[in-house]
């Protein structure tokens, strides 16, 4: 096992490694606050789980705009000066959060966190893709989950007692935990964006320009396609970190430290399975290991629907847990196969709209469910939105299996003219 270790750290950069472990600290920030944060924010101002929907909505209407922004200037300016800019500004952000003392005011902090919150979040993504051969993306990708698995694993449970005591304590630990990871960016890793060709006769863009590129994603079907699943998938997978806590607190009684128990496992089978299981998936198509994924999905999620009791809540995660291991590094990989060198940027940060616009619409929507109608129903639609996301793969697969395989064997002639130019 220990020679299995040796020669997989072997396999990759020293820059790779480091941008690893820098995201395994700042994930273990942002894992200490944010499975609490819709708990905080019933405590804190009193509002039900509508007033909680308002505020994903607002953060994640701005942290679209933030996050496109983000993605032109990771490309034009380069992915290490986004990414220290993002650490920082998210550490702040989250510490003066701390401090608002009503909703009203709340509120309108979120948008500005929104904007500003997540603009590193293309830069590592894009970061990742530069330093990785297409061969060992998937591969590269299941060691960055593993390693914020790694921290969330022991976020939420250290959260779950610090909020015991007292919530504002989360915000003190995640701006600590951020300043010490921007002081790793700055001081251990490289800028990694493609250097341009200096005999290309094309003038170098503009930020007008760059921006102006996101036109060319929105002619790219097979990606809008894989974009719109994503989207139905992440609609009902980040309820995790924003209704399940108070859906088990409301209706079950489960307290925030037995919730972060629920969490941890989640985080500790990523660590321990999360190679094993990539190694079983990696002969078949993606899009039918998206289909098995999401087919996972629906029935952990629609079991919080029907149990009630504690260790059929951990069995539901076990079944979420397996299918997220299965889904996950294929989507990167996905993705930064289908986004051309020179948009990488772009691309990742239009991937990061299924993110945000499901935080958006959410939340809100589980609020509404939750506050008017049967607290049962948001699992209930969560089943049957990813059923019809794992049919929507499947046919996926049908429709662009031929174009998957050319894009991969262009990528093998990219990785062969680029590699013997090094050379040359």
């Amino acid at each position: 096992m220990f020679r299995k270790y040796k020669e997989t750290y072997q396999e990759f950069s020293p820059t790779f490694w480091t941008l690893i472990g820098a995201m395994f600290i700042d994930r273990l920030g942002g894992s200490l606050l944010y499975p609490f944060f819709s708990l905080y924010i019933t405590e804190k101002f009193g509002v039900g789980m509508t007033g909680v929907g308002y505020i994903f909505t607002l953060h994640t209407s701005a942290q679209v705009i933030g996050s496109m922004l983000s993605g032109a200037l990771t490309d034009k300016f380069g992915r290490r000066n986004m990414l220290l800019a993002g650490i920082i500004l998210s550490g702040i952000s989250s510490l003066l959060m701390g401090f608002i003392p009503t909703y009203e005011i709340f509120m309108i902090f979120t948008v500005i966190t929104g904007l500003v919150g997540n603009i590193g979040g293309p830069a590592v993504n894009a970061m990742m893709a530069d330093i990785l051969p297409e061969k060992q993306r998937a591969q590269g990708f299941s060691i960055m989950r593993v390693a914020i698995n790694l921290s969330v694993s022991f976020g939420p449970a250290i959260g779950g007692l610090l909020a015991g005591y007292n919530f504002f304590y989360l915000f003190v630990a995640d701006f600590i935990i951020s300043m010490i990871t921007a002081l790793i960016v700055y001081l251990k890793i490289p800028e990694t964006k493609p250097e341009r060709d200096e005999n290309s006769i094309e003038p170098e863009q503009s930020l007008l320009g760059t921006l102006a590129g996101y036109r060319h994603i929105l002619k790219d079907k097979i990606f809008l396609g894989f974009l719109l699943l994503t989207l139905l998938t992440n609609l009902v997978y980040m309820q995790m970190n924003s209704s399940l806590s108070v859906f088990l607190r409301d209706m079950h009684g489960i307290s925030s430290q037995y919730y972060g128990y629920i969490l941890t496992l989640n985080a500790l089978m990523v660590v321990f399975l999360q190679f094993w299981v990539t190694r079983k998936i990696s002969g078949y198509k993606p899009m039918v290991m998206m289909f098995l994924g999401n087919i996972l999905y629906a029935v952990g999620f629609s079991m919080y629907g029907f149990v009630e009791s504690y260790p059929f809540f951990l069995l539901a995660m076990v079944i979420i847990t397996f299918g997220e291991m299965v889904n996950s590094p294929i989507l990167q990989s996905i993705v930064a196969k289908l986004a051309p060198q020179h948009m990488r940027g772009r691309y990742m940060a239009v991937f990061n709209l299924s993110h945000s616009a499901a935080m958006a619409i959410g939340p809100l929507a589980a609020g509404i469910i939750m506050d008017n109608y049967d607290p049962n129903w948001v699992w209930y639609a969560g089943g049957i939105i990813c059923t019809v996301a794992a049919l929507g793969y499947l046919l996926m697969q049908v429709a662009t299996g031929k174009k998957m395989d050319k894009l991969a064997v262009n990528d093998e002639h990219t990785e062969m003219r680029s590699e013997n130019g090094k050379r040359t």
